[in-house]
């Protein structure tokens, strides 16, 4: 499985890509038709709360599942993203 992180006007530090890695990782494990994680990372506004916004765009060998999410941290948008994926993931193994 491949992941691929972009980060957008900024560079992720090692131990955010470490992170991501991980939790891609996790999930994969879960859910065996996952072929691959897109992750874009976006600052908005960097004056404000919840700046933090996160893409997560995942390709199954029966199609893409995306969820967008915004917080105060990267850490904490990944990770409401991958809740928020993880029903879609369940209806796609249903399915199947």
């Amino acid at each position: 499985m491949e992941v691929n992180v972009k980060a957008i006007h900024f560079e992720a530090t090692g131990k955010l890509i470490e992170f991501i890695n991980k939790k891609a990782d996790r999930l994969a494990r879960r859910f065996g038709a996952i072929t691959g994680f897109d992750v874009t990372l976006k600052v908005i506004k960097p004056e404000t709360a919840n700046n933090k916004d996160v893409l997560v765009l995942l390709t199954t060998d029966g199609g893409e599942l995306v969820a967008s999410k915004t917080a105060d941290t990267f850490e904490e948008a990944y990770d409401k993203a991958l809740e928020a994926l993880e029903p879609q993931l369940e209806k796609f193994k249903e399915k199947k």
